[in-house]
């Protein structure tokens, strides 16, 4: 194929998925004008175990209840299902899964044809088919990122308020999806049985499955705020607001936007779908540490009048910040911003990937103690009441696709820069108005390097930028400098080493003359800043040595010393950041080099703390103190009340009287 014709292929595909994606996606909330009813819970599951994976859709198992074409095991939604049973069959399966429940819809939604009736699934990876009552209402590729569908019909159809919801999800892999993969048919029969496979990943974490998010029905009137775009700056003490709302089912509805402060005075107010707000004595949206008031937040309602005179409302968190990248320097606010973070993953005992409430506020306590005023949700994008969480406690994301693993030069063709688009297209609508949210990333450590990386980051660095210009865009790369050929479309350079590690293990004194050249290389290339966006080594859980010795936590902590003295000094030039790969040990696959998952943790999969996480600890704060823009109060880890108080912070407190 010529470079024409694989052009014109390419333009084609890209039609496509813009078509693909009219429309918002606003997380669903409750108001005046609408309602919400969570379907999660214990659902029906079954596996399709056939050699071909395919029984399911040739038994049409959607056409009845689930449990009338087999049998059917309890399933906890939201959650991945590999960890849930004792069957190893089941923790390793690859291929379709089938779920179903049965929702009981208020007769009102029905009755009223003036009522939308939305179901929404928060995530399920990767490919899914949604059926309500035997009627295929959806399809969604990709693993990470809402889907809806409109089932008002489909219900009106049917007789009663019974709602039989059918999910099938398919977690297989393949060079053309996000991430990639490949599966392996293992053909000596010697070795292995007829039909026997594997799923080949280019990445270090386990591929959980399942419905991972909640599953949503949540109504609006027929007549309905879509979408709405948020864009913030300031001059002096006068905050802009920019807005742009999308309503659908109107041709010409009264939009009225009112912006209100904290103690619920308005403090701002437009007529009309698009417009400027304007904030004067605006309190800005400060990340944690930076700002005696950080994490800022304005209450953005939307109401859509239709010409019958039914309204819509909605209402929008609405941080005001802006987010600048100079040749040295990340700026929040025009200040300049260093990310002291961590790394993490969906991750957890049992639950897998799945949404869980307890564990993510025990993560943002653990994150605040320690400092951490970043991280990044790698290797995919997170729930969106993670991102919520982060903009209520001024926590600043990079917030990443699932473009992990791309090392195949067949992952590189036109219909993967189709579909990696299309995810960019459903992550920025999902994220454009999280102020916590202050850059992309469109991968992590793909093989660009590669000849035809090239084009594909350039096409895919200036899509998203075409989607949203307020924030700049990166991805996190572990290429060698002089021949990255996605580096020079880059806003910010992100660079993952394991110096000590997977180079020169055991040798930490090398540390700081390969990581000084690492960043002169990179810097003295591109002159643009550079964030350190992995770093680390395994540690297993009360496994010591002095000397260190690899996989001790004496060596996690040396490791640890050796890239933060030169960080102090890069930092002064051009480092704008440091994220520790990881916040917490996570599970991978079964190799020899893994003692049941990942144990680069600073704590423990449970949650527990290495001595890796004091370390980090002492080190954030004491970079936060650096500042000089916290209160007396603040600059030292907790209020004196905090059960975290400890003596250590006394004697911080005490330094700066």
């Amino acid at each position: 194929m010529t470079e024409r014709a694989a052009k014109r292929v390419f333009l084609a595909a890209l039609c496509s998925v813009c078509q693909a994606l009219q429309g918002g996606m606003l997380f669903p909330t409750e108001s005046p004008s609408r309602e919400v009813k969570d379907a999660s819970g214990l659902w029906s599951f079954r596996a399709d175990l056939s050699p071909e994976r395919s029984r399911g859709f040739e038994q049409q198992w959607y056409r009845k209840p689930l449990a009338e074409t087999g049998p059917v095991i309890d399933m906890p939604v939201p959650s991945s299902f590999n960890d849930i049973t004792q069957d190893a069959k089941i923790r390793d399966f690859i291929g379709w899964v089938w779920y179903e429940k049965d929702v009981w819809v208020p007769a009102r939604w029905i009755q009223d044809r003036g009522t939308r009736i939305v179901l929404r699934v928060g995530s399920a990876h990767y490919y899914s088919v949604l059926w309500v009552n035997g009627v295929k209402v959806a399809e969604h590729v990709g693993g990470h990122l809402p889907f809806e569908a409109d089932i008002s019909g489909v219900l009106r159809q049917t007789s009663g308020s019974a709602c039989r919801i059918t999910i099938a999800v398919n977690n297989t892999l393949t060079l053309e999806t996000l991430p990639p993969g490949t599966i392996q048919y293992m053909n000596d029969r010697s070795r292995y049985p007829a039909g026997y496979f594997v799923q080949n990943t280019n990445f270090d974490f386990f591929n959980y499955a399942g419905i991972h998010r909640s599953v949503l029905v949540y109504t609006t009137p027929k007549a309905h705020i879509d979408d709405i775009t948020v864009e913030t700056t300031f001059s002096d003490n006068i905050g802009l607001v920019s807005f742009n709302v999308s309503v659908l089912g109107s041709s010409k509805p009264a939009v009225k936007v009112t912006l209100s402060a904290q103690d619920g005075r308005c403090v701002a107010s437009a007529d009309g779908s698009r417009g400027v707000l304007k904030v004067t004595d605006v309190n800005l949206w400060w990340p944690y540490l930076m700002h005696e008031n950080p994490a800022y937040l304005y209450s953005m309602e939307v109401s859509a009048t239709a010409e019958d005179g039914q309204t819509d409302v909605y209402t929008l968190a609405v941080g005001i910040r802006t987010v600048k990248v100079t040749s040295t320097q990340f700026l929040i606010n025009n200040k300049p911003f260093y990310f002291h973070g961590v790394n993490k993953h969906e991750d957890a005992d049992i639950r897998g990937k799945g949404f869980d409430w307890p564990l993510v506020v025990k993560d943002f306590n653990l994150m605040k103690w320690m400092g951490v005023n970043s991280f990044r949700p790698s290797h995919y994008p997170y729930a969106e009441e993670i991102l919520q969480m982060a903009d209520r406690h001024g926590i600043v994301i990079i917030d990443e696709c699932p473009g992990v693993g791309i090392r195949d030069i067949r992952s590189f063709g036109n219909v993967s820069l189709a579909h990696h688009l299309t995810v960019m297209e459903e992550l920025v609508r999902r994220d454009k108005n999280h102020p916590s949210v202050v850059m992309w990333s469109v991968a992590n450590e793909p093989a660009s390097e590669m000849p035809p990386a090239g084009f594909y980051f350039k096409e895919l660095v200036s899509h998203t930028k075409s989607l949203d210009s307020s924030r700049p865009v990166t991805y996190i790369t572990a290429s060698n400098y002089a021949r990255d050929l996605g580096a020079p479309y880059v806003d910010v350079i992100c660079v993952n080493s394991y110096l000590s590690w997977y180079h020169d293990p055991g040798h930490t004194e090398l540390i700081s003359l390969q990581l000084n050249t690492q960043f002169d290389d990179w810097y003295g290339k591109y002159q643009k800043p550079i964030i350190q966006s992995e770093y680390g080594a395994d540690a297993v859980p009360g496994l010591h040595s002095d000397p260190p010795m690899m996989f001790t936590e004496e060596y996690q902590t040396t490791v640890l010393q050796n890239y933060h003295n030169v960080f102090d000094q890069k930092r002064k030039e051009f480092v704008i950041g440091e994220l520790i790969w990881n916040f917490a040990d996570f599970m991978t696959t079964q190799t020899i080099t893994r003692v049941v998952g990942n144990k680069k943790g600073i704590f423990t999969r449970q949650r527990q703390p290495k001595s890796g996480a004091f370390l980090l600890r002492e080190r954030y704060w004491r970079i936060a103190n650096e500042t000089g823009v916290l209160p007396t109060w603040a600059r030292y880890p907790c209020l004196l009340n905090s059960p975290f108080h400890i003596k250590s912070e006394q004697k911080v407190l005490k330094s700066w009287h």
